[in-house]
């Protein structure tokens, strides 16, 4: 027999919770997101996550498949921030940038998050909206198909790997961070020229800009190159 499934109406806690607030997969979902931020993902278990909401971990699974299913949540949730406060203006090349830049920075809010969910694809709500929209965004300025799905892929690729790896830096420990940032003045600086001329040759400019992340640059290039593609097929 198939499983049933039930709705979170009929699935939310009847009773509220020692702390006197009533489940929801909202509050659960926001309250990880607390606990990855202030201890990173070794700090997220269904034990201390019932702990901090007051109420018996075995609880949580009414709400969710498990903890990988909490993970997916997260990651809807992280997109769904992104969608909020973007908004299309028919330009496909700024709506595009404004979007990767919306979801660069909605996973930079939560970096242990951004870590733990940025390689995953949840199938929600949120997240098809997105694929929807820049899928729409791509469509409607006139690529065909298979151009589409390209430069789709390669969009979202860029977006969630850029927000792993700056979120990964930003997820160390603050001497950590300052120790690598550091390198690029205590070490790359210092190289000898006759040994390493062009990194001594750069080494100012290194050190102004590695400590930033490339991903405005790169996307722009990824446009810039999308925006060729099309003129090529247009015939200009």
């Amino acid at each position: 027999m198939a499983k049933q499934v039930v709705p979170e109406e009929a699935r939310r806690r009847r009773r509220p919770t020692r702390q006197g607030t009533v489940l929801s997969e909202r509050l659960i979902v926001e309250t990880a997101l607390r606990m990855l931020r202030e201890h990173g993902s070794a700090g997220l278990s269904a034990r201390r996550l019932g702990a901090a909401l007051g109420a018996d971990p075995s609880t949580l699974y009414r709400y969710f498949d498990g903890m990988d299913g909490l993970t997916l949540a997260i990651g809807e949730e992280l997109i769904g921030r992104a969608l909020e406060g973007w908004e299309a203006t028919g330009d496909w090349r700024r709506d595009l940038r404004e979007l990767g830049l919306h979801i660069h920075g909605a996973y930079l809010a939560h970096p242990q998050a951004a870590i733990l969910t940025a390689s995953r694809v949840t199938g929600r709500p949120r997240e098809i909206a997105a694929d929807e929209t820049v899928l729409g965004i791509l469509r409607t300025a006139g690529f065909p198909d298979p151009e589409a799905v390209l430069i789709y892929h390669a969009f979202i690729d860029q977006s969630l790997a850029f927000a792993a790896l700056d979120a990964g830096a930003l997820a160390l420990a603050e001497t950590s961070r300052t120790s690598d940032e550091q390198q690029w003045e205590s070490t790359y600086a210092r190289l000898p020229a006759e040994q390493y001329p062009h990194i001594a040759a750069t080494a100012g400019l290194l050190a102004a800009r590695m400590t930033r992340s490339a991903y405005p640059v790169a996307l722009d290039m990824l446009l810039a190159s999308a925006e060729s593609r099309l003129d090529a097929l247009r015939g200009h």
